[in-house]
């Protein structure tokens, strides 16, 4: 019985047992009680025989674990597919451990990269998965150890890890960036995946200045949105491609100088037209295949063709060829790539709020679904039901 008190001074709260006759047991120390025959009690109706019939595989620290370990409800995918593969499930959540912080989701940003993962079109580590890349909410425990967050802190994050789709998520401190009181969490959510995409692309992916031109894809989408506004604001000459009268509407209020309705006119010729055959000094492109041609042709002489996304599906392939003829540039970046430090993801995400402070950025936040609905939500955005930003709340 020496094996027992050894334990019961300790934290421990489950022992491994094998018996001779190769039962395996996993004990709840509570439950085991000394008595003058040797014998061990269970709380239920089975009866060990004395210790020497008992052999301890191991014994587990369990006690804070089972303290810290709760359900929350979150969106899982089991089988890659349409919107109907998004279930609203239980699961389970730890406490954080060294160097991470648990966040109790406020608000969540729905973004074409997490249809992209539904769908396969970006392969998810793992199968079941949480989808989701952007969520603002409030730190609600932090790992041992660790300073520059603490309870009570409004975060915001966006890109790695996957999973925001949920109540609650374990998430990289280094990963999170303080949210400014001015800015309202659903703001917050809507605008930190989009902002800082948009952010990389007018300041360094293509270094927007006075006198470009330029030629936004999707002009009312949620990065469209913002892409308008803040080339507006660099100073230059706005083209916009959108579906709908209404979403030309929008366009223009973004800082559209020229908006083209792509179903109902050749928006090539339309640019050629604008441009005065010159051409645009740079295209951001987020359709892909529908449009991936047509905006190589939109280029002026060394122009840059940035396609960031592929909504319409991936591009056919171009061959290297296709672009000599004007010396053209072709990237096809991510956001991820441009805030791999963590001063780069400050400074982005920095730049990204006081864009929203000074009004250089107004956020269309036009719907929000509960977090529950999220596949309706993907449903419309692939649609192209909605505009502007989308929002899933917990």
């Amino acid at each position: 019985m020496g094996l027992l008190r050894q334990f019961q001074n300790q934290t421990f709260r489950l022992l491994h047992f094998t018996c001779k006759d190769s039962r395996r047991l996993t004990l709840p120390l509570q439950h085991l009680s000394q008595r003058r025959n040797t014998r061990f009690s269970l709380s239920s109706s089975s009866t060990l025989k004395s210790s020497r019939e008992l052999v301890l595989v191991r014994a587990v620290n369990t006690a804070a674990a089972t303290q810290a370990s709760k359900m929350v409800k979150a969106i899982r995918v089991h089988e890659l597919g349409g919107p109907e593969v998004l279930k609203w499930e239980d699961v389970e959540i730890g406490e954080p451990k060294e160097g991470e912080i648990r966040v109790r989701n406020k608000a969540i940003g729905l973004n074409f990269i997490d249809v992209y993962f539904r769908k396969g079109v970006y392969k998810a580590a793992v199968i079941p998965f949480t989808p989701g890349m952007e969520a603002v909410g409030e730190v609600i425990a932090v790992g041992p150890g660790l300073t520059g967050q603490k309870v009570g802190d409004i975060v915001a994050y966006a890109g790695q890890p996957m999973g925001s789709y949920a109540e609650e998520q374990i998430l990289p401190a280094d990963r999170v960036v303080p949210v400014p009181p001015s800015v309202d969490p659903i703001i917050g959510a809507s605008i930190m995946l989009k902002g800082m995409t948009t952010q990389y692309l007018v300041r360094r992916c293509f270094k927007v200045e006075p006198g470009h031109t330029v030629l936004v894809q999707a002009a009312a989408g949620g990065v469209g949105s913002l892409l308008c506004q803040w080339a507006n604001a660099l100073g230059a000459t706005v083209i916009g491609t959108v579906s709908t009268k209404e979403k030309a509407a929008q366009a223009k209020e973004d800082g559209c100088h020229h908006v083209i309705l792509y179903k109902e006119e050749d928006f090539v010729a339309r640019v050629n037209e604008i441009t005065s055959g010159k051409g645009v000094d740079v295209v951001y492109d987020s359709v892909g295949k529908d449009t991936f041609q047509g905006s190589l042709d939109c280029l002026k002489l060394r122009g840059y063709m940035v396609s960031f996304g592929q909504s319409s599906g991936a591009p056919d392939p171009v061959p290297l060829s296709a672009l000599a003829p004007k010396s053209l540039f072709l990237t096809r970046p991510t956001m991820m790539h441009y805030t791999i430090t963590r001063d780069e993801l400050l400074e982005t995400a920095g730049e990204v709020f006081t864009a929203v402070a000074s009004g250089v950025l107004r956020v269309r936040v036009n719907h929000k679904y509960p977090l529950s609905e999220a596949a309706q939500a993907h449903a419309d955005l692939e649609s192209r039901k909605t505009s502007g930003s989308v929002v899933l709340i917990p």
